[in-house]
């Protein structure tokens, strides 16, 4: 630990042990005048190098969740369970817990949390020197639920289709995968070709085309269930990482208005209907070492007034694009 790292706060909220979530990154960058990547270079020194606040600080209180062992009625302040004490079971209950500079650690248990999350207002909101955290460990946040067998209906051939709950975007996962899509537009005549495990969302339906001599009730078939992964909305100093956010019919992560020095550090964005990321109104996110793929318009985008601004990200095209600006948004990626 550098010699001029100190860990003595004098406030009773207590500081945990989730300093490893970032144990092997270094910096943001080197330099910048505004004072988000300030903030973010702060934060993510401070993770890496496990320095405290100084003297008369505070880190919040740490509130753990585990979707295993963790139980809603426990006090979530301790990450094991022991004397009445122990995590959460969702992630829902810990932000009805948290207050602002507060940071919720999620157990990396193997399975996904089922949830669907909003961080809102003042109360999930941090400052610069004490962000709110969300601080995965590796963790998945799934939105897709199965498709049940008696749910489709006989087209002809092999095609079969189903009306989703959500019909505007959409995503089907064969397995753990997203399946092989078939871009048709509402305004098509005839539905596309489809291949043997090929889908496609055409007029309010998802369309699968099944194997010579099964039908869709032989495969482990899913679609996007919960609408968005994390929505952000009037919120400003929260750093989300070491998360992977999936299998949502809209968006992966939706900041549509007032989140601003917001810092996404390395999440990953995949198989989410529309976008991994959506970025809107006077919002101002930084993202860094994000990914995003098989999101099904794009792996990022950005409109109204958003900036966005990006740091050794990776967004693979197909089906969407890699980046999708509208109105006045700006990207601007950072070497």
């Amino acid at each position: 630990m550098p010699s001029n790292c100190a860990a003595v706060p004098t406030t009773g909220r207590s500081t945990g042990n989730g300093d490893a979530a970032l144990s092997r990154r270094g910096g943001i960058c080197s330099r910048g005048s505004v004072r988000f990547f300030l903030t973010a270079t702060w934060w993510v020194a401070t993770m890496a190098f496990g320095c405290m606040l100084p003297v008369g600080r505070t880190l919040g209180v740490e509130w753990y969740v585990d979707n295993v062992k963790g139980d809603d009625t426990r006090d979530g302040r301790s990450a094991e369970v022991h004397a009445g004490s122990g995590p959460f079971r969702t992630i829902a209950r810990a932000l009805r817990a948290a207050e602002a500079g507060d940071r919720i650690i999620l157990a990396n248990t193997g399975q996904p949390y089922r949830e669907s999350i909003t961080l809102q207002g003042g109360r999930h909101s941090g400052t610069a020197r004490s962000p709110f955290a969300l601080v995965g460990n590796g963790a998945v946040l799934e939105g897709r639920r199965p498709v049940p067998p008696d749910a489709w209906e006989h087209v002809g051939g092999h095609v079969f289709r189903f009306r989703p709950r959500y019909m505007a975007h959409q995503v089907l996962f064969l397995d753990d995968d997203v399946a092989a899509r078939v871009e048709a537009s509402r305004e098509r005549e005839e539905l596309p070709t489809l291949e043997p495990l090929q889908w496609c969302l055409w007029r309010g339906h998802i369309y699968f085309c099944t194997e010579e001599g099964k039908l869709p009730s032989h495969y482990r078939l899913s679609c996007g269930g919960h609408t968005v992964g994390i929505t952000l909305y009037e919120v400003r100093h929260v750093v989300i990482m070491e998360l992977t956010v999936r299998g949502y019919q809209l968006d992966g992560i939706n900041a549509h208005d007032g989140a601003r020095d917001v810092i996404f550090a390395n999440v990953n964005a995949e198989g989410n209907g529309r976008s991994g990321f959506s970025f809107g109104g006077a919002s101002r996110v930084f993202l860094w070492q994000c990914s995003g793929k098989n999101n099904g318009e794009a792996q990022m985008r950005a409109e109204g007034y958003a900036r966005v601004t990006t740091k050794e990200c990776h967004f693979e095209s197909g089906p969407g694009e890699e980046t999708r600006r509208e109105d006045h948004a700006v990207i601007e990626p950072r070497p």
